[in-house]
Order: structure tokens, then C-alpha cells, then sequence
């Protein structure tokens, strides 16, 4: 049921997404954030393995969640980025386009800060 909504605005958001969400794409996207985004992942992933070896290793506990905090602040700084991106053009955008697009755009944002919220 909470899929209906998502393709309901891919239709009709500002993010040149038009019918299949699964071929959305950003409307602009600044290099050097993008570069830097995917080197922050990269590091996030060579994290996520370190922590599968400690869990395997049978390390001490609060240096696995201490490992994992870091994990989760690190993607926390992927989605601000990401977050202000799609707030600049994408949202923007789709506001600007008029009225069904603003409403749509509204909606996802108020998804997004919920869902990214907790």
C-alpha cells in the first residue's frame, strides 16, 4: 500500500521522474559533492566490512557499537548532503512547476523528514 503514493509522485515530482521510479534521476547534481558523497560510501563500505570482521573476531561489544556510531553518523553526512541537493533542485523545481507538482513534492518531503527522522 505505501508503494501506490511513491509512484503517484514519481509522476508528478520535480526530479525528472516520469512514470518508472526505479529510472528517477536528480535534476543537477554538483560534481565535487557527488565525488565527495562517493568517497565517504566507499569509506562507509570499507567500515561496514571492518565491523563484520569484528563481529566474527567475537570483539568486545562496545567497540563494535562505538564502530557502528561511526557507521551511522557517516551515512547521516550522505543524507544531509543528499537531503540539500534535492531540496536545492529538485524540490525547488517541482515547486516552481506549479500546483500538482508542489503538492506532490510536498508530500515526499514530509515522507522524507519522517522516515530520515527517527
Amino acid at each position: 500500500m505505501a508503494s501506490a503514493p511513491t509512484t503517484q509522485l514519481a509522476a508528478a515530482c520535480g526530479c525528472g521522474a516520469h512514470g518508472d521510479v526505479s529510472g528517477r534521476k536528480a535534476l543537477a547534481v554538483d560534481a565535487d559533492i557527488k565525488d565527495r558523497n562517493l568517497k565517504r560510501l566507499r569509506r562507509i563500505e570499507g567500515q561496514a566490512r571492518g565491523l563484520q570482521k569484528m563481529v566474527e573476531e567475537d570483539r568486545y561489544c562496545a567497540d563494535v557499537m562505538t564502530q557502528i556510531s561511526s557507521v551511522q553518523e557517516a551515512l547521516r553526512s550522505v543524507s544531509r548532503e543528499l537531503m540539500r541537493n534535492h531540496l536545492k533542485h529538485c524540490a525547488a523545481g517541482a515547486i516552481r512547476s506549479g500546483p500538482v507538482e508542489a503538492e506532490a513534492m510536498y508530500d515526499e518531503l514530509v515522507d522524507l523528514m519522517y522516515r530520515h527522522g527517527r
